[in-house]
């Protein structure tokens, strides 16, 4: 069974040999040769190979006539096939050698159609190329010309249009490597062109600013005439005119559609040619889009509100000597309005580049600094004049940015404050024109010959007089010329004041209330301190004092005149509420007062000075019968100074004289009974007596009238009776009505009494007053000492 098997598998392999092919034999032989069965297997196969082999021998022997038969055949063909070959040899012969021409044509006709079409791709590459070349070569002229924003254009057209279509050739390429080269060039070639623009603004803002404040002055001179001519009748036709005419219509001056400071291209004939060529904005254009076109418009915003930062912190830094001309504040103000009206121009105009919040921050910033440098510099002012002139000059500033849209309320306020400086100038000035006033008045009352000039001095100071008025020339006015002098003055200080308010924009009720207060420290202040210095001179006479006082009274009455005078201009009656009141009565009473209290003081130290003169002989043994020179001199200069009084009111005379002989009294008082006198005698009582009786008649002699009955002699009255005790020696009298309402000698003081016994009782000189009665020596002696005695006990039990 199992050889069956093997014959069979090896019938098998055969089989497959047979049938595959020679390259995948190779699985086929391995299985033999893996096999246990080889040499068998190989015995089949020999056998099978004879088998075929007696095959293919049975096949030959059947086919070899036809074999032979076929090669007869074909050796017949052998010779036509020579011929057919000579044939076609030599046709081909012919062929090429009549086909030569031809195959050449055919060459230059195929090397022409090669051409040809080298020559049509070129052009169609030309085509392609020469756009690209054109852009570039437009670039390259754009840029040389400098027109950056076009050139950046054209840059960006030939990168996103014009190279992708030629991309593949290398001249294309070494563009594209040069575009950011070129961005870069553009980028800073327009920076460049902004770094220029921004010199050129900081160099042209002072211009810029003096020609827009001359258009705001123009603007507001106009508007002044329209509504003056309004206010007389014109106004119908004015109003027309406003709303046809833009300069008329606009809400400011300084508006961009008619401002024409700053619009390159408007016309060339405005109210200030040249104005508009003076900066080319162009540059912050062009420049603003390009950096937008780049991608880098917050870059460029950035930087250029950072330059015109630090641009207006140099602006609003005032030179160090601003202060000492009004240019010096021009020059200033005109930067600053440069500087805004050139800013609001890039506002309107710039798309973005600025916004309200940047231009707030800007003014905000200059707002502060301006007032911070005019406070500090108006502080060194001294001259009113250019005071007032900085005033307008800051008016002219605001309304001029208000115009802008620029708020200017604090500026307005800051005028407020700098007119309470103004004011104090005002006052310094004024102090020293009173003085030049005061120091070069004569103080004697105006004379005038003549109608016409009687008639001026009444156009300086209000001043009626009937009794003046009906005299004859020559008369004289009562006051002095300080009087018309200083009421002209106050006015003019109450315009100075005035001058200041204008163009303030404040209320009549707020003029007025400022001028009056003005007013009143000129008067209460200024003029009250003149007043009391020229009082308090050393040098200053009765005569100048009496004038003064006349001069104060008539200045007090002429108050009222001023008070109208305020009115008149302000036109705010003086009953409005809240209208102060001048003060000048109280200023003009004060320094009469002083006049008055100086003259007493004069008149006492004139009496001090003849006092001074007095050179008794206290221990004469009688008098000379007459009284004493100095005060014959001294009563003669009284009745000459109080001669000159009859001008002054009569309390102020009466009170001069009053306190001169109290003063005299006192002093006699004080000669008698003072300490270096150390004895009198009886003779030297006797002419003091004389003296103090010559001081009497002049009492009696009404040196001014007003006084009634014995009054003024009763500033002697002391004296009087102290004499009186002393020369009678009636001390039984005085001792006994002592104490009572009806004494003989009731002003008499005990003290004082002894003060004189002990002056009269010294028994240490020989020339004593009772020496001539020395045989009653003892007794006279005895009854000073018992007189004393009773003295010292009245004191004591007064004082107890």
């Amino acid at each position: 069974m199992a050889e069956l098997d093997t014959a069979a598998e090896h019938e098998r392999i055969l089989r497959e040999i047979e049938s595959t092919e020679t390259a995948c034999i190779g699985p086929t032989l391995r299985s033999v040769y893996d096999g246990a069965e080889h040499g068998h297997f190989m015995d089949q196969l020999e056998l099978r190979i004879r088998n075929h082999d007696r095959e293919i021998e049975k096949m030959c022997n059947f086919h070899y006539q036809g074999f032979v038969d076929s090669i007869n055949e074909l050796l017949k063909v052998r010779g036509e096939a020579e011929k057919l070959k000579n044939q076609v040899t030599d046709t081909n012969r012919r062929l090429q050698h009549d086909g030569s021409e031809l195959l050449s044509s055919m060459k230059e006709l195929r090397q022409c159609r090669i051409q040809q079409r080298n020559i049509t791709a070129t052009v169609e590459k030309l085509n392609l190329c020469l756009p690209v070349l054109e852009m570039y070569s437009k670039l390259r002229v754009q840029m040389k010309t400098k027109r950056h924003y076009p050139a950046l254009k054209t840059l960006e057209q030939l990168e996103h249009t014009y190279l992708p279509q030629v991309s593949h050739y290398r001249f294309c390429q070494a563009m594209v490597d040069n575009i950011p080269k070129l961005r870069e060039e553009i980028r800073e070639v327009s920076m460049s062109d902004l770094k220029d623009f921004l010199e050129s603004i900081r160099k042209h803002s002072e211009r810029i600013g003096e020609t827009a404040m001359k258009q705001a002055q123009q603007q507001r001179t106009l508007d002044n005439i329209l509504s003056l001519q309004t206010k007389c009748g014109l106004g119908r036709k004015y109003k027309k005119d406003k709303c046809l005419s833009p300069e008329v219509n606009g809400t400011s001056p300084m508006s961009e559609q008619d401002s024409g400071i700053l619009d390159i291209e408007d016309d060339e004939d405005e109210e200030a040619p040249g104005t508009q060529d003076l900066v080319d904005f162009s540059p912050v254009y062009r420049c603003l889009h390009i950096y937008t076109v780049l991608g880098s418009r917050e870059v460029f915003e950035n930087y250029y509100r950072k330059q015109r930062r630090k641009q207006a912190r140099l602006v609003l830094q005032p030179s160090s000597n601003m202060h000492e001309t009004l240019d010096g504040y021009r020059k200033y103000f005109h930067q600053i309005v440069g500087f805004f009206v050139v800013e609001d121009h890039i506002l309107h105009t710039a798309f973005g580049l600025v916004n309200r919040a940047y231009i707030d921050e800007l003014w905000d910033l200059a707002l502060s600094k301006t007032m911070a440098a005019l406070r500090t510099h108006s502080s060194y002012c001294s001259d009113p004049n250019l005071m007032l002139d900085l005033k307008n000059l800051i008016v002219h500033f605001a309304d001029t940015l208000q115009g802008y849209g620029f708020p200017v309320n604090q500026l307005f306020d800051m005028l407020l404050e700098i007119r309470d400086q103004y004011s104090e100038i005002l006052l310094k000035k004024w102090a020293q024109v009173f003085r030049n006033i005061l120091d070069g008045d004569n103080y004697s009352p105006i004379p005038v010959n003549d109608e016409e000039m009687y008639r001026k001095i009444l156009g300086q100071f209000p001043f009626q007089d009937s009794d003046l008025e009906k005299q004859p020339f020559p008369k004289k006015f009562p006051f002095s010329e300080f009087v018309p002098k200083v009421y002209s003055q106050i006015k003019e200080f109450i315009y100075a004041c005035l001058k200041f308010s204008e163009d303030l924009h404040l209320s009549s009720t707020e003029v007025d209330d400022m001028i009056r207060k003005s007013t009143n420290l000129l008067l209460t202040r200024t003029l009250s301190n003149c007043l009391q210095n020229v009082i308090k001179r050393k040098n200053v006479g009765l005569t100048e004092l009496v004038q003064i006082i006349i001069n104060t009274s008539h200045l007090e009455v002429s108050c009222k005149f001023l008070e109208e005078f305020i009115t008149n201009i302000t036109n705010v009656l003086p009953d409005t509420v809240h209208t102060s009141k001048l003060y000048g009565l109280t200023t003009f009473k004060d320094a009469r007062q002083a006049a008055e209290e100086e003259i007493y003081t004069n008149l006492n130290q004139k009496i001090d000075q003849f006092l001074q003169l007095a050179d008794y002989d206290w221990m004469s043994s009688e008098s000379s019968g007459q009284a004493s020179d100095y005060l014959v001199d001294l009563v003669a200069f009284l009745n000459n100074t109080f001669a000159v009084f009859t001008h002054l009111p009569g309390k102020v005379a009466q009170t001069a004289c009053m306190s001169a002989c109290k003063h005299l009294s006192t002093s006699l008082t004080q000669l008698l009974l003072e300490a270096e006198v150390k004895q009198i005698t009886l003779g030297a009582l006797q002419q003091f007596n004389l003296d103090v009786k010559e001081c009497e008649r002049f009492a009696r002699s009404g040196p001014v009238p007003g006084f009634q009955g014995e009054t003024l002699q009763l500033a002697f009255i002391d004296l009087r009776q102290l004499l009186d005790l002393f020369i009678k020696w009636d001390w039984s009298t005085y001792l006994a009505d002592y104490g009572q309402p009806t004494c003989k000698y009731l002003r008499v003081n005990p003290t004082t009494a002894l003060t004189l016994l002990e002056k009269m009782k010294d028994p240490s000189r020989k020339n004593n007053v009772f020496a001539q009665f020395r045989k009653n020596e003892r007794d006279k002696q005895k009854l000073i000492e018992t007189v004393a005695k009773q003295l010292r006990g009245l004191i004591n039990t007064h004082h107890s």
